[in-house]
C-alpha cells in the first residue's frame, strides 16, 4: 500500500506544471470533448508508466545492495532538481498530428511523457518498491489527478496556483523521498 500511496502522491505534485499538463491543456482548449481526452490521457498513461515500472524493477533486480539504493537516493534526489526547471509547451509535435481526439491524445502523451520527470519517477519508485503493478496503478492514478482538472478547467487551473510553488513542492517531495533513502542505506551499513 505505501507503493500506491506515495507513486500517486510523487506523481500527482510533480505533474503539476509539466509538459504533458500543459499538453492536457492545449488538447482541452482544441478539441473540447474532455471523455476522449481523458480516456487517451489513462490509457497513454498506463503504457507509458508499466512499461518504466517494469524496467523499474528490472534494473533492481540485477543491482543490489547499498551501491544500487545509493543510485536510487541521488535519482530521487537529482529528480528534486529538475523538478524545478520548467518544462516547455511543444505545440508543433501536436498540430502535425492525424486521427481521431481519443487517438491523438494517446500518442501525443505516450511520446512527450517518454523521458519525462514522472516516468523517470515512475522507474526510481519500481525500484524502490519493487512492484510494478502498484507503482503503475499509483502513478497513474497521480498522473490522472493532475491532469482529468487541467482538462475540465482548461488554462483556469494554472492561474489557481502559481506554478513556481508547485514546482518547490514536488522538488520537496522528490528531494524528501531521496534523503530518506540514502540515510536509510547509511543508518543499515552502520
Amino acid at each position: 500500500m505505501e507503493a500506491l500511496l506515495i507513486s500517486t502522491g510523487v506523481v500527482a505534485i510533480a505533474e503539476i506544471g509539466d509538459k504533458t499538463q500543459l499538453l492536457a491543456l492545449v488538447l482541452a482548449a482544441r478539441f473540447r470533448k474532455p471523455v476522449p481526452i481523458i480516456l487517451g490521457i489513462l490509457a497513454a498513461t498506463l503504457l507509458n508508466h508499466a512499461a518504466a515500472a517494469a524496467l523499474g524493477v528490472l534494473v533492481a533486480r540485477f543491482l543490489a545492495g547499498p551501491v544500487f539504493q545509493i543510485l536510487v537516493g541521488a535519482g530521487f534526489v537529482a529528480m528534486a532538481l529538475w523538478a524545478l526547471i520548467p518544462d516547455k509547451e511543444d505545440e508543433d509535435a501536436l498540430s502535425k498530428t492525424h486521427g481521431g481526439i481519443f487517438l491523438t491524445t494517446l500518442i501525443a502523451f505516450f511520446l512527450v511523457e517518454i523521458g519525462d520527470k514522472t516516468q523517470i519517477a515512475t522507474t526510481l519508485l519500481a525500484a524502490r518498491f519493487q512492484d510494478i503493478t502498484l507503482v503503475t496503478v499509483g502513478t497513474t492514478l497521480g498522473m490522472m489527478a493532475a491532469n482529468v482538472p487541467a482538462v475540465l478547467v482548461g488554462e483556469a487551473a494554472t492561474k489557481v496556483v502559481p506554478l513556481k510553488y508547485v514546482r518547490i513542492a514536488a522538488a520537496a517531495l522528490f528531494g524528501l523521498i531521496g534523503v530518506w533513502v540514502l540515510l536509510a542505506v547509511f543508518l543499515t551499513s552502520r
